[in-house]
């Protein structure tokens, strides 16, 4: 966490000289205000943070890619390793691009606001794609007469088709098609179990690797089209709208996130249904990894940084206005990191026994202290004057 005082201390002065120091006394374009100085940088620093985050992603999801064209190309067990070790690095920076959602942004509105479903759509009907255990012959990848020829095309007008669990692209398509079913009980610490022989010898081997190299394809499409968003037309969109209402989008977007998407959606359902299919990444265990980066994207976001992008924050604008409140939400926010942290690794062994088992108790304390996070950001709204 970057010291407040400092940063507060920085920006005040350089809006302070930039004010006293400018030649042109009757300039109009000069901030004279520290706190609006203060808002449009934060402003800039959240697109280049959004951009750099997008475009790991990008470099993580082409990494998955090649690994699978490769697997595909020679379907050895290595390669089908590889492929598995390659989505779960894919997850890492996709993961916490995740704080940008709900920001009427373009992963979710707008003209490209179906992105955000073609590449991270949960919970999927597996059945949707290919066999499942007492259906050899469900899925788009086994119906040959109804879907002859497997297009990206095909496929992403399928996303969705019929019921929202009817996902046929996207990270949990290729998971699904990497690992299989989890059919195995939460006790024995296992992810699912395809045998990378289905691309050899299964029924309908050769639509399986076609089918699973044009998703890994469209992955890199869609995050493509973030990526030109971000450096082009929807960044010169953000950074043209007026202070309030961008500052208003983000501050929003990690509270919505926080107290209700990773709180609710992904943790709590999971647990009162002691579900494993209710996890967000349930065919490789990795959901646990999912509910942390989601809440490290929550804080890039609060602290203005990621990776080599560290600059003015939400963080440093609501300590300039209120301190009292920047002190209970650092507060609120470490408590939300420690909670989560404490949840159990596999995430289906956290939530097995429900609400009322010690593990459960510890997933509760976990959606308690990111919806108490969420809803007191909100007050950061007031704080700076957010209409």
């Amino acid at each position: 966490m970057k010291s407040n005082l400092l940063k507060t201390s920085f920006f005040a002065l350089s809006a302070f000289l930039a004010f006293s120091c400018s030649s042109d006394d009757d300039s109009t374009d000069t901030p004279t205000d520290p706190l609006e100085f203060n808002k449009s940088a934060v402003i800039e620093n959240y697109a280049n943070l959004v951009l750099a985050n997008y475009t790991d992603a990008m470099t993580d999801a082409q990494d998955l890619e090649t690994a699978i064209n490769t697997f595909v190309t020679d379907p050895t067990e290595a390669n089908f390793e590889a492929s598995k070790s390659a989505w779960l690095d894919a997850r890492e920076s996709y993961g916490t691009t995740e704080a940008f959602r709900f920001a009427d942004g373009p992963i979710d509105s707008g003209d490209t606001e179906e992105i955000e479903g073609l590449l991270n759509s949960w919970p999927l009907d597996e059945a949707y794609i290919d066999y499942v255990a007492g259906d050899e012959n469900a899925g788009i990848i086994n119906h040959t007469e109804d879907f002859p020829t497997l297009t990206k095309e095909l496929l992403a007008t399928q996303n969705g088709e019929g019921g929202e669990e009817n996902v046929s692209v996207g990270y949990h398509a290729i998971e699904f098609l990497l690992w299989g079913q989890d059919l195995t009980d939460p006790s024995e610490n296992l992810a699912g179990q395809r045998e990378y022989t289905d691309y050899t010898t299964g029924i309908n081997a050769d639509r399986r690797s076609e089918y699973l190299a044009l998703c890994a394809d469209l992955l890199t499409d869609n995050l493509q089209v973030m990526i030109d968003q971000w450096s082009g037309d929807y960044k010169n969109t953000f950074l043209g709208l007026d202070d309030d209402v961008a500052l208003d989008n983000m501050i929003s977007s990690i509270a919505e996130l926080s107290r209700s998407e990773l709180a609710i959606e992904r943790m709590a359902v999971a647990l009162e249904n002691q579900d494993q299919e209710d996890e967000h990444s349930c065919f490789s265990d990795n959901t646990h990894r999912d509910i942390r980066l989601n809440l490290e994207g929550i804080l890039n976001v609060y602290s203005g940084s990621y990776g080599s992008v560290n600059g003015p924050s939400l963080e440093d604008l609501i300590a300039d206005t209120d301190e009292a409140l920047a002190t209970e939400l650092t507060s609120l926010l470490n408590a939300a990191v420690t909670a989560v942290d404490n949840t159990s690794i596999p995430f289906d062994l956290a939530i097995a026994e429900g609400p009322s088992s010690t593990e459960g108790a510890k997933v509760q304390a976990a959606v308690q202290a990111l919806v108490s996070f969420g809803d007191k950001l909100l007050e950061g709204r007031v704080a700076l004057g957010l209409n």
